[in-house]
């Protein structure tokens, strides 16, 4: 389903002489394959459209890592084309749940599996991970359910 996605977006990127997306779709592309290689080493399937989500929010994560070094060290073009990748990258992602909802949802998975200190955040963030691929920042979330575990 995400590689269809994908596939159309380069066609129609490709007609639109639109080189921006057409490179950024492409290095998408390459991270899939990469990880569709690495899965098949270790005797695995094709990438799924959840690790395809997960991929796509670490290159989210360090496009937006480059943009701030691009920015401390005065290379606005440069980090503004990091942004323009970030924009696009985003675009194959599900709408981003808000603070509030993050934070709901962090409430109800630690009261669903009983976690009752630290030790089991740990848990917490893998049933996020597991039920909402894409949707929000695991970093962020860690932190909040960090914070309702205290």
């Amino acid at each position: 389903m995400m590689r269809d996605i994908l596939a159309n977006s380069m066609k129609e990127a490709l007609k639109a002489k639109d080189t921006r997306r057409t490179s950024t779709v492409r290095l998408i592309q390459a991270a899939i394959k990469d990880r569709d290689i690495a899965n098949r080493g270790s005797g695995k399937d094709a990438v799924s459209d959840d690790e395809i989500m997960q991929i796509l929010m670490k290159m989210i994560k360090q496009r937006d890592e480059s943009a701030r070094i691009y920015a401390a060290n005065e290379r606005p073009e440069l980090a503004a084309q990091e942004l323009e990748e970030i924009e696009i990258i985003k675009s194959f992602m599900p709408e981003q749940l808000s603070e509030e909802k993050v934070r709901e949802l962090c409430a109800a998975v630690i009261s669903e599996t009983g976690a009752q200190g630290l030790r089991d955040m740990g848990k917490c963030i893998n049933a996020l991970k597991e039920r909402y691929p894409g949707q929000m920042d695991f970093g962020k979330a860690s932190g909040v359910v960090k914070d309702l575990l205290k």
